[in-house]
């Protein structure tokens, strides 16, 4: 069986605590890196720029289908325009000129009717760039609010971080002073059960929160001192103090 001086035995209460601090240290950090804020917010956010993309998609669209009716336009209007100037002039058979009459009516109907269209699309484009403009002020909404809870966040990560480092600091030079052989144990125990080391009081094992049976507590009690004894349920050392029984 593995011994240590009782005395070398009780330091690792100490070591104890400082690991389980370690423990609840990088507990707190998981449940900040994890917290569930972040993924709503993300989960929010790519849900919004995918509308916003689409918003912006129909926007050009739109913009497009107005460039061409604009040329449209255009190109009817200049036509008029040169038949104008034709007709205008008086040049030419009378019979031509009645033509050249008939032309400019059916264009001017042609070019209304085409103005028509690109009012309509005029109108469509406002109400489409207006749900453009809505949807990425929800985009900035949600990136503001990710950008706050994020600094939040780091900002407390970065003090855990810190409080880490100094307990492990803490933890390295305490270990350094134990009895190598036992450390060793303690270290084997901690990595396998979770907890290396715990009390026991009045009969009950801090480790489990258990109470020893009858036989398991005379088995720790025919134990010499400087044995290593192991809890029965949890597996970690047990630590006896002078109100262990």
């Amino acid at each position: 069986m593995a011994k240590a001086a009782p005395a070398e035995q009780l330091k690792l209460l100490e070591l104890q605590g400082l690991d389980a601090k370690l423990k609840s240290l990088a507990s707190r950090r998981r449940t900040l890196e994890n917290d569930p804020r972040i993924t709503d917010l993300q989960d929010a956010l790519g849900v919004a720029n995918g509308a916003l993309g689409a918003a912006k998609l129909a926007v050009h669209d739109a913009e497009a289908e107005l460039r061409r009716s604009e040329a449209d336009v255009e190109q009817v209007a200049s036509r008029i325009e040169r038949d104008e100037a034709r007709l205008n002039s008086g040049t030419g058979l009378s019979k031509d000129l009645v033509a050249l009459q008939s032309d400019i009516a059916s264009l001017n109907k042609r070019r209304s009717d085409l103005e028509d269209v690109e009012l309509e699309i005029l109108e469509r484009l406002d109400v489409l760039r207006e749900r453009q403009a809505a949807q990425q002020q929800i985009v900035d909404d949600i990136q503001g609010s990710f950008s706050g809870i994020r600094t939040d966040l780091d900002a407390a990560i970065a003090e855990i971080v810190a409080e880490e480092t100094e307990v492990r600091a803490q933890r390295t030079g305490f270990a350094e002073g134990l009895d190598a052989g036992m450390l060793a144990i303690y270290e084997k125990t901690l990595a396998k059960r979770g907890v290396g080391a715990a009390r026991l009081f009045h009969g009950k094992s801090e480790g489990s929160g258990m109470t020893l049976s009858p036989g398991d507590l005379a088995e720790v009690k025919a134990a010499a001192e400087d044995d290593i004894v192991f809890c029965p349920d949890s597996g970690c050392i047990l630590v006896r103090s002078a109100e262990w029984n």
